[in-house]
């Protein structure tokens, strides 16, 4: 290209008879000078210059004129007896001559050149001219191609780059499932050298998987065979050592029938295994919220758990007093022994309920009565509700629809909600200190459960931020709860959310979809 243009304006300027010249070329949006050209004792000095084009360069006005008509100027007095001859150029500069060349191709404008002879007028005779505009014809076809190789080069360039690069795996292959060649980074990927490329037939169905070869050979490939291309998608292949890998694909043909296309290949590993851990963190930070929550509430547990237990006791002493009497009173005994069995279940489901919360066991989804779910919940804090003097309701509505979920996790949210509600009103007046709970059904979500209090509230600025990890407005908060609530929720397909309860207080919501 340097060359090319270097010998353009020798040309230009020996043929003219110009004393100066500049070739101009676009750049993107804007122009640009490319060359300068300059006679000097006879001799012809040319410049590559690659700079913007200012008015001290040359006449602008004359300029804009020939990239908007496409059109050539030539002034044979510039300064004496032209219409540019007010341009701040022509006047400093005092120009004579001046010509400036569309460079045509068909109707493309590719550039212009300009030529400008400041010590006579009427330079560009009618002769040179002619052989400027054969020069300008030549140059367009010239530029062109040298523009067009260019960019060819530059494109392949950027792909060899990108190749070389190994950020990625970059693979040509066909769609019979030959490897014909690839990149470091995907035999990396795959644990093969580049002599196994050569002296094994490699080949990607080879390397994929059973359970996923029969959606490659009955949709995927029909479908670039179509399409000539396909959206990323995840799948895993076998490394050499027979271990699998999960990857990323993007694939694009290259050849007119479809048969032969290049793939790029993400390693997906270290993504699997960050996901695989959060999971693991988030299942560690949500058995820590159930291990901490089950720990505030131990003395109402010991509560629950006293009450079954002393009635028990209470019944049996009643019924060893019926057998002392003379005679005994067998009806009584019975009826007491009968309370002492029905205690002892009570104890033992209150045990079990507490066991399965602190349990650390994989999710198990069910369908679940969400009201007795609640009413269970509601069992567990009786004592921390008494003992805090806070008053309790219920509107739990009847004939709910089922709703599909894990019910410990479900339950979970529900028990958050209700302590964190406690906690707010411990500062209130014990008049005051309500708690409601209602759930209803709602024709958009499903089921739609609500935690009323009478606490202080929580400020509007705190409502959306409430929910991130380890966000708290408590003083002594970890700032988890409320995050592992919504993560709950949310993974069940729900939302959770709070607002304002006037005249005081908070309302927590979250909706749950029915199962059908």
């Amino acid at each position: 290209m340097e060359k090319l243009i270097d010998t353009l304006m020798r040309t230009a300027i020996e043929h003219a008879g110009a004393e100066r010249g500049l070739l101009i070329l676009p750049r993107g949006n804007t122009y640009q000078i490319e060359a300068e050209a300059t006679t000097s004792s006879g001799e012809v000095k040319v410049e590559l210059r690659q700079a913007s084009v200012t008015a001290a360069d040359l006449p602008e006005s004359v300029l804009r004129y020939v990239l908007r008509t496409k059109e050539s100027i030539l002034l044979h007095d510039a300064l004496g007896q032209s219409s540019f001859s007010s341009d701040d150029y022509v006047r400093e500069h005092r120009a004579r001559s001046v010509l400036c060349l569309p460079i045509l191709k068909q109707t493309r404008l590719l550039g212009t050149l300009y030529l400008e002879n400041n010590l006579t007028v009427h330079a560009f005779t009618p002769a040179r001219i002619a052989i400027l505009k054969l020069l300008a014809s030549a140059a367009a076809i010239s530029l062109e191609n040298a523009r067009l190789y260019r960019d060819l080069a530059e494109r392949e360039g950027k792909i060899r780059r990108l190749v070389d690069a190994n950020i990625i795996g970059i693979v040509i292959c066909d769609v019979e499932g030959r490897i014909h060649e690839a990149n470091d980074a995907f035999l990396r990927i795959v644990g093969y050298d580049r002599e196994d490329l050569v002296s094994q037939d490699l080949r990607w169905t080879d390397m994929t998987p059973p359970e996923w070869r029969e959606r490659d050979q009955q949709q995927l490939v029909p479908e670039l065979m179509m399409t000539g291309s396909l959206q990323p998608f995840e799948k895993e292949f076998f490394r050499k050592d027979g271990s699998r890998v999960p990857v990323l694909i993007g694939v694009a043909n290259f050849e007119e029938d479809g048969r032969q296309g290049v793939a790029f290949v993400l390693d997906l590993t270290e993504r699997k295994n960050a996901a695989d851990a959060l999971r693991a963190l988030q299942m560690d930070l949500a058995h820590a919220n159930r291990l901490a929550t089950m720990g505030h509430l131990a003395a109402s547990i010991a509560h629950e758990i006293n009450q079954p237990i002393g009635a028990a006791r209470n019944n049996a002493h009643a019924a060893l007093r019926f057998l002392a009497a003379d005679p005994p009173d067998l009806a009584e005994v019975s009826e007491a022994l009968e309370c002492v069995v029905n205690n002892t279940y009570r104890a033992g489901e209150i045990i079990d309920g507490i066991r399965v919360q602190v349990k650390k066991a994989p999710p198990r989804k069910e369908t679940i009565a969400l009201n007795g779910a609640i009413e269970e919940v509601i069992a567990l804090v009786r004592g921390e509700l008494s003992k805090n003097r806070v008053s309790i309701q219920t509107q739990l509505a009847e004939g709910l629809p089922l709703v599909h979920g894990n019910r410990v996790q479900l339950q979970q949210v529900m028990l958050n909600l209700i302590l964190n509600a406690i906690e707010a009103m411990i500062g209130v007046d014990d008049e005051v200190r309500e708690l409601m709970i209602c759930s209803e059904s709602s024709p958009a979500d499903g089921l739609c459960i609500a935690v009323n209090d009478s606490g202080s509230g929580i400020a509007p600025e705190d409502r959306d931020r409430i929910f991130e990890s380890f966000y708290t407005t408590k003083a002594g908060g970890v700032g988890i709860g409320l995050s592992i609530c919504r993560s709950i929720v949310e993974a069940h397909g729900g939302r959770l959310w709070v607002d304002a309860r006037p005249p005081r207080g908070a309302v927590f919501r979250f909706t749950l979809p029915a199962h059908s």
